[in-house]
C-alpha cells in the first residue's frame, strides 16, 4: 500500500489546476492471464506551465506522450503515479501500460470458474481503484466522459456504463466492442464486466417516456438459480418509486445488474452497470432475512443512480451522505413499494444495531468526518457512514416531514445534476422546502460523535397513577453532546395474553431531563417503551418493572418493531454490563420461539451466541453453552415444518454444537438417519453441518474432500477452506495461518473463509500460540498486501474468541509500540474494544 495513498490536500491542489474533458480507454484483455494492455488518452485543461500527476498502478509503462512529446516512462512513472510537467492550457496525454489483474476484489478482478474453467472479469473501483485499470485523475470531483474500447474473446459478454455495442471481429477468435462515450461521471463509478456471463434481458419505460433496457447477469454455472423475473419486478418497483419521489427521471441510458464472483461488498453503484455479491443468487435455501436484504440492496444501488452518480460528492468526507441517503431511501422504498412491509423493523434490528455498536467504539467519529486521505476513507466504510447516517436522516425526516424532505432532495438533483456537491448544498434545499433552520441540527448530529442514552423516570401513587414522568438523557463520557430528539413514548398493556399498545405520545426531547406532563394522571401501564416506532437515534433503557414484564411476556408484544426495540435495549444493556449476560440468554430463550421477523431472529441469535461464547463467565461457560445448545435444538425440533425459524434455529445450533450428543445429532442429520420435517439438507447446509463436525473433531480431511467432490464450485471451495481451517489441532490451525500469512496467493473469498474457520475453536487454547505471531505480522501485512486483503487478515485472524486479559494486554502493548499508521491502528483498536467489552461483561456475569 505505501505510495498508493492520496491526500485531500493533493486532490484539492490538482482540482484547482485541472478541468478534465474526456477519456478514450482501450483495453486488450487477450494478452495473458496476469496483465492486460491498457491505453488511455485523456484531454484536459490546466494552468499554463503547471505540474501535476496522473494515477496509474501498473506492471509496466510502455509509453507516455504529452502534447505530442514522448516522455521517458522510467523517469516519470513509479508504477503508481505518472508525473506531468510543463502543462499547457489544453492538453492531450496518452499512456500505454500493462495493467494487472487482481484476485483481491480491487481494480479488475479475474476469476476462473472451477466448474468449466471459464474466465470472468469485473471491476471494482470505489474508492481509488480505477487507476488499476487505466490512467486517470483519481478523485471524485474531476468528472469527465469515458469512451471504452474493449478487445476480448469473442464468446464473451462485455458490459460497461454505456449500452453494449455490436462487436467487430479482431482476429484469432477475439472481438472488439467500441462503446459510446458515457455521460459525465466520476471515475470510481465507471465499470467493465466481461466474460461468458449468462444474461436475461427486459426493459421498462421511464417517466420521461424513454425505453430503458434492463439486464440481469450471472456466471453460466449459476444461471439455473437466477430468479431474474423477481429481480426485474423489484427493479421496476424501485424505478417507479424513485422517479415519482425524486421528480427526476432515471438519468442513464440503460440499467444492468450483474452478480459477480468473489465480491468484497454487498454491491457497487457503477452507473448503469451495478455489480452484486454473487451469493445473492440463491443456489440453496437462505433465510428470509437474506431475501429481504437482497431487495434492500437492489433498491439501495438503484437510489445511487441519482444520489452519488448523477450528483456526486466533491470529496470523500461526504461519503456518508451517499451511503446514508441510499440506506434510508432504500428502506423506505422497500417498505412502501414492495411486499417487504416490515422493512423498518429490519432496519432497527440490523442497521441500528450496527450503528450503536460502531458508535461506542473508541474509533467512532462524527458522521461528517474529516477525511485526510484515501486510507481514512477506506476504514470509514463503517456503521457510522451507513447505519448511523441513515438513522439520523430518518430522525431528520421525522422532524422536517417526509414530503418536505423529498421535495428538497428533488430540488437538489435538479440544481446539481452531473456535477459535484457538498453537504451544505443539500441542507440549503431542505431548509427551503421545510422552512426550518437546520444549522443547529447539523452541528448536533453530524459534527459530533457518540450515542446518547434515554431512560424513563416514573413515579406513581399507591394506586399506580403516574405522578411524575420524565425522560433522562445521558451522554457518553468521551462524547458529552446532549442532543435534541423527536420520539414517541408507547404504553403497552397486558390483556388476554397480549401486550398491546394502549397509548402513544410523540414529543421533542432536549436537555438532560424532559418532563412529559401529558402522561401525568394516567394509569401506569405494564410496559413503558421509549422511542416507540423508532423515530430517534438513541440507546434506550427499560425501567425495572417494564424489563421484568418484557422478560416474561416479550413474545406477547404484538408489534414486531416494538419487540425489536425491547430486544435491542436488553442487548445494549448487556453489552454495557448493566445486566448479566445470563439474563439476556434467559430473555431470548424464553421468548424467541414465536418471533416472526426473520432479521430480528437472525440478529438476536447472533447476539445469543456472542453472549454465551464471549460474555459469559469462564467458570460456568461450558454449562451455559450446553444449556443454550440444548435449547436451540429444542427450538429447532418444535418449529413449524419448513419454516424460516426452523432453518435459523438449526443453523444457530450447528454453530454452537461441540458436545458429543449435539455432534451425534448433526452427524445423523448429515447422513439422513435423522430428518426434520419440511427441511432439506441442501448443498450449503451440508457444508455448515460438516464444518461443525470438523470443528468438533468428528470429521477429517477425507470427509471434506468427499464433500468437495460433490460440490466442485467456487462456493464449494470456499466452504472447504473454512472447514479445513476449523480442524481442531495445532497442525490444522498452523496450516490455515500459513496459507494466509506466509503465502500471498489465495483470492479474497478464500482469505475470508479460511479466517472464519481459523477462529472457530471450541478449545480456544488452540489460538493462544498465534497471539504473538499475529502482532509480529501486522506491519508486514499492512505494507505488503492490498487494503482489501490486509483488512480481511487483520480482522479475520485477530484471536477474539480468547477474550482474555492476556489478549487485551498483548493488543495494548502493540498499540503502545506502534504509533503509525493510523488506519492500521484503527483496525487493531476496534478489535481491542471488543475484548475489553467482553471482559467487562464477564465480570458482570460473575456477580
Amino acid at each position: 500500500m505505501p505510495g498508493e495513498n492520496l491526500t485531500r490536500i493533493e486532490a484539492q491542489e490538482r482540482a484547482a489546476l485541472l478541468s478534465v474533458h474526456d477519456y478514450d480507454i482501450t483495453l486488450d484483455l487477450t494478452t495473458g492471464d496476469e496483465t492486460f494492455l491498457s491505453t488511455t488518452t485523456v484531454r484536459f485543461s490546466a494552468e499554463d506551465g503547471a505540474s501535476t500527476f496522473i494515477d496509474a498502478i501498473t506492471r509496466a509503462v510502455h509509453s507516455v506522450t504529452l502534447n505530442g512529446q514522448e516522455l521517458d516512462p522510467a523517469r516519470v512513472s513509479d508504477g503508481v503515479r505518472i508525473q506531468l510537467d510543463g502543462l499547457k492550457a489544453e492538453n492531450e496525454l496518452t499512456v500505454v501500460a500493462d495493467a494487472i489483474y487482481t484476485n483481491t476484489g480491487e481494480g479488475l478482478h479475474r476469476f476462473v470458474d472451477p466448474v468449466d474453467d471459464e474466465v470472468y472479469l469485473y471491476s471494482q473501483f470505489e474508492v481509488p481503484d480505477s487507476r488499476r485499470m487505466y490512467a486517470v485523475f483519481e478523485q471524485p470531483d474531476l468528472k469527465a466522459t469515458f469512451r471504452f474500447t474493449i478487445t476480448a474473446p469473442g464468446h464473451w459478454e462485455v458490459v460497461s456504463n454505456s449500452p453494449t455495442p455490436e462487436p467487430v471481429d479482431a482476429g484469432n477468435g477475439a472481438k472488439t466492442w467500441a462503446f459510446e462515450p458515457t455521460l459525465v461521471m466520476s471515475s470510481y463509478i465507471t465499470a467493465l464486466i466481461a466474460g461468458p456471463y449468462g444474461v436475461v434481458r427486459s426493459e421498462l419505460t421511464s417517466s420521461d417516456g424513454r425505453t430503458i433496457p434492463l439486464g440481469v447477469f450471472a456466471r453460466k454455472s449459476l444461471m439455473q438459480y437466477l430468479d431474474a423475473d423477481y429481480i426485474f419486478e423489484k427493479t421496476r418497483q424501485g424505478f417507479e418509486f424513485y422517479e415519482e419521489r425524486f421528480d427526476y427521471p432515471y438519468p442513464f441510458p440503460k440499467y444492468d445488474q450483474l452478480f459477480v464472483p468473489e465480491f468484497n461488498a454487498g454491491a457497487m453503484e457503477n452507473a448503469g452497470a451495478v455489480t452484486f455479491l454473487e451469493s445473492y443468487v440463491f443456489r440453496s435455501k437462505v433465510t428470509d432475512a437474506i431475501k429481504e436484504r437482497r431487495v434492500v440492496t437492489i433498491l439501495h444501488e438503484l437510489a445511487h443512480m441519482w444520489f452519488g452518480d448523477l450528483v456526486t460528492m466533491k470529496w470523500w468526507n461526504d461519503l456518508w451522505l451517499n451511503e446514508s441517503f441510499a440506506e434510508y431511501i432504500s428502506t423506505l422504498a422497500t417498505a412502501e413499494a414492495t411486499e417487504w412491509h416490515g422493512a423498518w423493523t429490519t432496519f432497527n434490528a440490523l442497521e441500528k444495531s450496527w450503528a450503536y455498536n460502531q458508535d461506542q467504539l473508541p474509533s467512532t467519529h462524527p458522521i461528517f468526518a474529516s477525511i485526510n486521505d484515501l486510507e481514512d476513507v477506506q476504514v470509514n466504510f463503517d456503521g457510522i457512514t451507513y447505519a448511523k447516517g441513515a438513522s439520523v436522516l430518518k430522525q431528520l425526516v421525522a422532524w422536517v416531514g417526509q414530503d418536505e424532505f423529498l421535495a428538497g432532495v428533488a430540488q437538489y438533483f435538479k440544481k446539481h445534476a452531473f456535477a459535484n456537491s457538498t453537504l451544505p448544498d443539500l441542507m440549503r434545499e431542505l431548509e427551503a422546502t421545510s422552512g426550518r433552520d437546520l444549522s443547529g441540527w447539523t452541528s448536533a448530529w453530524l459534527e459530533t460523535a457518540g450515542v446518547n442514552t434515554l431512560r424513563p423516570e416514573i413515579e406513581t401513587d399507591e394506586s399506580g397513577v403516574i405522578t411524575s414522568f420524565a425522560v433522562l438523557q445521558e451522554a457518553a463520557a468521551d462524547y458529552p453532546t446532549i442532543r435534541p430528539h423527536r420520539l414517541a413514548i408507547g404504553f403497552y398493556t397486558l390483556e388476554d395474553g397480549r401486550l398491546a399498545r394502549s397509548h402513544r405520545v410523540e414529543l421533542d426531547v432536549a436537555g438532560e431531563r424532559t418532563e412529559v406532563t401529558e402522561l401525568v394522571g394516567m394509569q401506569r401501564p405494564d410496559l413503558v417503551l421509549l422511542n416507540d416506532d423508532d423515530l430517534a437515534y438513541a440507546k434506550i433503557r427499560l425501567d425495572p418493572q417494564s424489563l421484568l414484564v418484557a422478560t416474561e411476556h416479550l413474545a406477547s408484544i404484538e408489534n414486531p418493531l416494538a419487540r425489536s426495540l425491547v430486544l435491542g435495549s436488553a442487548w445494549d444493556a448487556t453489552r454495557d454490563a448493566e445486566t448479566r449476560p445470563r439474563d439476556y440468554v434467559r430473555l431470548v430463550l424464553g421468548n424467541i420461539a414465536t418471533e416472526t421477523e426473520s432479521t430480528t431472529l437472525r440478529t438476536v441469535l447472533g447476539q445469543l451466541q456472542l453472549a454465551a461464547l464471549n460474555y459469559s463467565v469462564r467458570d460456568h461457560r461450558d454449562e451455559l453453552l450446553q444449556h443454550v445448545t440444548d435449547e436451540l435444538w429444542t427450538l429447532t425440533s418444535g418449529a413449524e415444518a419448513g419454516s424460516d425459524a426452523q432453518f435459523q434455529f438449526l443453523k444457530a445450533f450447528a454453530g454452537l454444537a461441540t458436545a458429543g450428543a449435539h455432534l451425534d445429532t448433526i452427524a445423523a442429520l448429515l447422513d439422513g438417519s435423522t430428518t426434520l420435517p419440511g427441511l432439506e439438507i441442501d448443498t450449503d447446509l451440508r457444508w455448515e453441518l460438516l464444518a461443525a463436525l470438523v470443528a468438533g473433531g468428528r470429521a477429517e480431511q477425507a470427509e471434506i474432500d468427499a464433500e468437495l467432490e460433490r460440490d466442485r464450485t467456487a462456493t464449494g471451495r470456499q466452504n472447504a477452506a473454512l472447514a479445513q481451517a476449523a480442524v481442531p489441532t495445532a497442525a490444522g490451525k498452523q496450516a490455515a495461518w500459513a496459507s494466509l500469512v506466509d503465502e500471498d496467493r489465495a483470492p479474497n473469498a478464500i482469505v475470508r473463509s479460511t479466517a472464519q474457520g481459523f477462529k472457530r475453536a471450541a478449545d480456544t487454547s488452540l489460538l493462544e500460540p498465534f497471539v504473538p505471531t499475529y502482532f509480529d505480522s501486522l506491519q508486514r501485512i499492512w505494507k505488503e498486501r492490498s487494503y482489501g486483503i490486509a483488512s480481511a487478515l487483520i480482522n479475520g485472524l485477530y484471536p477474539s474468541p480468547l477474550a482474555s486479559e492476556e489478549l487485551r494486554s498483548a493488543t495494548q502493548a502493540w498499540l503502545d509500540a506502534n504509533p503509525e499508521p493510523p488506519a492500521l491502528r484503527r483496525l487493531v483498536i476496534e478489535n481491542l474494544a471488543g475484548v475489553e467489552r467482553a471482559l467487562t461483561a464477564q465480570a458482570k456475569d460473575a456477580e
